[in-house]
C-alpha cells in the first residue's frame, strides 16, 4: 500500500467534484493535513496520533480523555470521518476499544486509508451513507451502550440542516450509555445564532450541556468552533476546571446557568425549522502556516 510518506502531496477528484489533497505538515514531520475543495477538514500524525493539532478536534479529545479511568477502553460511535483523526486518537489512547464511524463519502475514505494507513487492527469499523440514516443501520446491540458519541459532519463548509436538530439528538441519545456523552463540533460566525441554538435544542434533549470554545469566538468576534459536550445523564461538572486548564488557550468552558444566560432566547432547532450552519467567509480558510 503507498502512503503519503512515500508520495507527498497527493490529491484526486472526488465523484463528487470536489479536488481532495493530503499534502505533508511542513513544519510537522510525519503529519499530514486532510484539505477538501480548500477547506482544511483534518490533521493526522501517523507517528503519535495521540498529538491532535486542530483546536476544536484538541478540545474534542479533552472531553474524550475525562470518560472513565485513563486507557480504559470505549465504546464510540463517529458521525463524520475526514482522516479519522479522533478514531486514530481513541486507538492510540484507549486500546482495545470498539469504535464505528459513519461517513458518506466512500471515496474520500478510500482515499486517506491508501495514503493515511490504518493501524492494524485498530478495531475502527467504517460504515458509508449519510450519518443520520445510517444510525438505523448500526448493531440494536449498540443502542443504551455507546459511551462517546462525536458528531462532526459537514458538507463542504456547512453543517447539514438535518443533523442539527431535536429528533436528531434524540435519536442520538439512544445509544448512549448511562454516562456517555456526545460531543459535537459547530461551526458558526460573529453573532453566534446558530451555535446558541445548537445549545438550546441540546439542552432540550440532554440532561447537562457544556461549551468548549476559543474565548475570541465565544465572545462573537469572528467565524470558529464552538465544541459542546451533553451528557445522557450529567456531566461531571468537577471536569471543567481541567478542561480549560488544558487549553488550547484562551479558552473558554461554560456550563449550568451561565449557559443557559448565554442561550437565552435562541429557538430551539426541530427537523421543521432546521437550517445548514452559515458558511465562512470565502478567504478565511486561504492562508497556509
Amino acid at each position: 500500500m503507498t502512503s503519503a510518506r512515500d508520495t507527498g502531496a497527493v490529491e484526486t477528484r472526488l465523484p463528487s467534484g470536489l479536488l481532495a489533497r493530503i499534502e505533508p505538515d511542513r513544519w510537522d514531520a510525519g503529519s499530514y493535513q486532510l484539505v477538501v475543495d480548500g477547506t482544511p477538514q483534518s490533521h493526522v500524525d501517523l507517528d503519535d496520533p495521540s498529538r491532535l493539532f486542530f483546536e476544536y478536534v484538541q478540545r474534542i479529545g479533552h472531553v474524550i480523555d475525562e470518560w472513565g479511568d485513563p486507557g480504559e477502553p470505549l465504546t464510540a460511535v463517529h458521525l463524520g470521518a475526514g482522516a479519522l483523526t479522533l478514531p486514530r486518537y481513541i486507538h492510540a489512547t484507549r486500546p482495545g476499544s470498539r469504535q464505528q464511524v459513519i461517513e458518506l463519502d466512500e471515496e474520500l475514505v478510500g482515499f486517506v486509508r491508501e495514503h493515511l494507513p490504518l493501524p492494524r487492527q485498530s478495531g475502527i469499523r467504517l460504515r458509508y451513507g449519510d450519518a443520520r440514516a445510517t444510525l438505523a443501520r448500526l448493531p440494536a446491540a449498540l443502542r443504551g451502550s455507546v459511551d462517546i458519541v462525536a458528531v462532526d459532519v459537514f458538507s463542504g463548509a456547512r453543517i447539514p440542516a438535518h443533523v442539527t436538530s431535536v429528533e436528531f439528538y434524540e435519536e442520538l441519545r439512544a445509544f448512549l450509555a448511562p454516562g456517555g456523552i456526545i460531543a459535537v463540533n459547530i461551526a458558526d460566525g460573529p453573532g453566534l445564532a446558530f451555535a446558541r441554538s445548537q445549545a438550546a435544542t441540546l439542552q432540550y434533549v440532554f440532561a447537562e450541556v457544556a461549551i468548549l470554545a476559543e474565548t475570541g469566538v465565544l465572545k462573537s468576534r469572528r467565524f470558529g468552533n464552538v465544541v459542546m459536550a451533553a451528557g445522557a445523564d450529567s456531566l461531571p461538572l468537577d471536569w471543567m476546571p481541567r478542561l480549560m486548564a488544558r487549553g488550547p488557550h484562551p479558552a473558554t468552558v461554560t456550563s449550568g446557568k451561565d449557559l443557559t444566560a448565554w442561550v437565552a432566547g435562541a429557538p430551539i432547532t426541530t427537523d421543521a425549522t432546521a437550517v445548514a450552519s452559515p458558511a465562512p467567509s470565502s478567504g478565511l480558510f486561504s492562508t497556509r502556516r
